[in-house]
């Protein structure tokens, strides 16, 4: 179940995602928020250069590594426009990362693509919970994930006029 105070960090993980495509990549963004609240750190997706370990989720895992205490990481929560790839999920169970909060679930994307036309992923589309064990997942947020998929549908329209 998502509160407000979800609601309004997973609304500027969807902005962020805004903010990817706007700079011509696929729409992601991620926040990283403490136990008390506080936003710090946030990203969005940077694979338009060739890189496709350059998730925002997998971002936050590093400077989670680097810059908090272990008992800091596990209180902390993750909101996501879209749940964690396999990729980063192992991250953030790794780096012992808290709850997880998503607007649109990695099935869902799944299925999105798949009625565009778009080719699958060489990475098998497996759930947080099927590569972390013992963690706290919330999503997806429908009225989000309706946002979240106009989005993807949007990069995909572009890519193909070029």
């Amino acid at each position: 179940m998502v509160s407000k105070i979800d609601w309004k960090h997973l609304q500027r993980s969807v902005e962020l995602a805004k903010t990817a495509l706007e700079k011509g990549d696929e729409p992601f963004g991620s926040v990283l928020v403490s136990a008390d609240g506080e936003v710090l750190f946030e990203d969005h997706n940077h694979v338009a250069g060739g890189d496709h370990t350059q998730h925002p989720e997998f971002a936050i895992a590093r400077w989670a590594a680097s810059n908090m205490q272990p008992e800091e990481r596990r209180k902390a929560t993750v909101y996501t426009s879209g749940e964690h790839c396999p990729m980063c999920s192992a991250a953030h169970g790794w780096v012992g990362l808290g709850r997880i909060v998503y607007a649109s679930s990695s099935e869902q994307l799944a299925h999105w693509l798949r009625e565009i036309g778009v080719t699958p992923s060489r990475v098998r589309n497996l759930s947080i919970q099927e590569v972390i064990r013992d963690i706290t997942v919330d999503g997806p947020v429908p009225e989000l994930a309706e946002q979240v998929q106009e989005l993807h549908r949007q990069f995909y329209a572009d890519r193909r006029r070029t």
